[in-house]
């Protein structure tokens, strides 16, 4: 089979496809033929940032192939999609049995690769700030796979007002037909009105302006990987408070509550109500464009690459 790695931190160019061995499923695993995969931007950074070469995961969508010792939930010939943490960007990838997530009839691979691992990190960072019906939400990487259906998420939820964070003028009309009232650009010096709650993608410098423009009692959920640091001051003054989330802890110790997120999820887009939205798909052997393409920010939705 085909496999996407590196052997040395870098830019998108620093991938290559190689031929490997299809895996074979050890207990609770089952072995899926990829027809859709996700490109995120954990695993961009980590393809430029980490010190040793990791294994290339992230969520996937397709077809069963074998089960291993144990699965009793799935066979072959089922359609699923879930996070892989080893090797995903292949034409063949294992998927523990309590990661994995029906597909239903009717959805696309690249419709679940959209919308489950995406949504369920939106629909978790959403419920972390704790929303109530009539408060208004800022969203930061509006336009990001995760951001788009953040902010699709939050109207359901009852938000009065959504505001969409996003980095150039040039994503605003995506934006905004997702059903945010308000676009700001990184740059504003003021991100307008002040809002109850803000979901945060981006961390680092932007962690700033995302706590100015809470109102006071305002929460700020932080679930982005790149880091930042906020003052206490800046909390102390408006009464306000930062939370962290992280979709890992939840699959592996609130299996119960991951599972009731994802069949939400599949019951909204089955309604209409949730869109995923995919920006582009790229063949497995563009997989540097794919990143390419994050790395600039660039994308209105998700990056899927295809086998």
């Amino acid at each position: 089979m085909r496999r996407v790695r590196y052997e040395h931190s870098g830019g998108p160019e620093v991938l290559f496809l190689e031929e490997a061995p299809v895996p074979v499923p050890g207990a609770g695993e089952l072995l899926v033929r990829a027809e859709a995969i996700g490109v995120t931007l954990p695993v961009v950074r980590k393809v430029r940032e980490s010190r040793e070469p990791v294994a290339l995961g992230g969520e996937i969508a397709g077809e069963v192939i074998a089960v291993g010792e144990g699965v009793t939930a799935y066979a072959p010939g089922d359609r699923v999609t879930g996070l892989v943490f080893g090797h995903g960007y292949a034409d063949y990838a294992l998927l523990n049995q309590a990661m994995a997530s029906p597909v239903p009839d009717g959805a696309s691979a690249t419709d679940a690769v959209a919308l489950v691992r995406s949504g369920l990190v939106a629909y978790g960072a959403l419920d972390a700030a704790r929303p109530e019906r009539g408060e208004a939400a800022l969203v930061t990487a509006a336009a990001s796979g995760v951001g788009h259906l953040a902010l699709q998420l939050a109207r359901l939820r009852g938000a009065s007002r959504v505001v969409g964070a996003v980095s150039g003028p040039a994503k605003a009309d995506f934006v905004r037909s997702l059903g945010a009232d308000e676009v700001v650009t990184y740059e504003e010096e003021a991100w307008g009105e002040p809002v109850d709650y803000a979901l945060d993608a981006v961390g680092g410098e932007l962690l700033s302006p995302a706590v100015r423009a809470l109102a006071p009692h305002g929460r700020l959920v932080a679930y982005s990987s790149g880091g930042g640091t906020v003052q206490a001051y800046d909390l102390l003054v408006g009464a306000k408070s930062v939370i962290g989330f992280q979709m890992g802890l939840i699959a592996r110790g609130k299996p119960e509550l991951y599972e009731t997120w994802r069949q939400e999820l599949w019951r909204l887009f089955s309604r209409g109500a949730l869109r995923p939205a995919v920006h582009a798909r790229f063949a497995l052997d563009d997989a540097a464009k794919a990143h390419a393409v994050i790395e600039a920010r660039s994308n209105l939705g998700k990056v899927v690459l295809i086998p």
